[in-house]
């Protein structure tokens, strides 16, 4: 009973976390807005209005939010999900390639076609694509019930090949493409929210995958732990495995196709959760998730005001507090 109230009171305060990230980040900017102007601004939203200048910034300034909120509990989540099917903690959504695909399909629309919502649904497909093919080479090892200490190694081998010819093919694209278009493709690639928009999808596929996940929570922290022994303890392994990274794929393939491929939000989330909560997924799956959400809203704040109006793309941001926190995690895991 006192473990589940704990649990409780951290969601949250979890959630309360989500809603301030979220506040901040429609308060501060090149037009900064007082709190009495964003509760009038809401207001007016709320009526259908958006006259005002507050309002239309609040517009503007909410609906990245909610987006870069989404991208980041999705790139979280399916951090969780690849590190236990991988079993490692240092493992993360694009460990497999399929952001590689994505970049693929979004680079390749953007050099022949122009932007637009094209290039969402071409990163989408990629994405989709490299984790079909990886699924049908990797099939036997995913639908065994055998150890994963032989089956996780191939399937990170595998997702490293298929991610270096997706590299390879981004690199040509980049080669030939002319100067009009290769800022664009670039900025894709590090991570940008500047031109995304609310998508009922992204929450959609979010919290189908949340529940479903929650609803095997017990599952997964069997097979995380006591792999060898899952069958005798009544899981189906090979099931599981499979489902852990149809749903990896497409929380990843959802994230990319939104934003581009933003680092270190689905690598260092995970493993801080996992090392301050510990490994239960119960508890582990919801606040990674929120926690994701709300270091991205963050970090795209401060990616549209450190040199405002000029704005840089979010994944620098999260490559710029990423590294040396996984570097401190690193530390203190090797001093335990």
């Amino acid at each position: 009973m006192q473990t589940q109230k704990r649990a409780t009171s951290l969601i949250l305060a979890m959630c309360l976390l989500a809603l301030v990230s979220i506040v901040f980040a429609c308060l501060i900017g090149s037009v900064p807005l007082s709190l009495r102007e964003l509760w009038q601004a809401l207001f007016d939203l709320l009526q259908g209005q958006s006259s005002s200048l507050a309002s239309s910034v609040l517009d503007l300034r909410l609906s990245r939010a909610l987006s870069g909120f989404v991208t980041g509990a999705t790139l979280a989540l399916s951090g969780v999900l690849m590190q236990a099917l991988l079993r490692n903690p240092l493992a993360d959504p694009y460990v497999l390639g399929l952001s590689g695909g994505a970049s693929v399909g979004a680079l390749a629309t953007i050099l022949f076609f122009g932007v637009g919502v094209m290039v969402d649904i071409a990163a989408f497909g990629g994405a989709i694509s490299v984790a079909a093919l990886l699924f049908m080479l990797a099939y036997r090892d995913l639908r065994g019930s055998g150890s994963s200490e032989g089956s996780a190694p191939l399937l990170l081998l595998t997702g490293v090949i298929v991610a270096a010819g997706c590299g390879a093919v981004v690199t040509l694209l980049l080669s030939i493409a002319p100067d009009s278009s290769l800022r664009g493709m670039v900025f894709w690639m590090i991570g940008d929210l500047s031109n995304t928009q609310p998508r009922y999808l992204s929450w959609l596929i979010l919290l189908s995958v949340a529940a479903l996940m929650m609803k095997n929570a017990r599952a997964i922290n069997i097979a995380a732990m006591h792999a060898d022994n899952a069958t005798a303890l009544g899981i189906n392994i090979g099931r599981l495995r499979k489902t852990l990274f149809v749903c990896a794929a497409l929380l990843t393939a959802s994230a990319v196709s939104s934003a581009g491929s933003i680092g270190f939000v689905g690598l260092i989330i995970p493993h801080a959760c996992r090392f301050a909560l510990g490994p239960d997924h119960r508890l582990l799956i919801p606040v990674a998730s929120l926690a994701g959400g709300s270091f991205l809203v963050c970090a795209d704040a401060l990616a549209r005001t450190v040199v405002a109006p000029q704005q840089l793309p979010v994944g620098v941001i999260t490559a710029i507090i990423g590294v040396p926190v996984f570097l401190i995690q690193l530390h203190q895991l090797r001093r335990r």
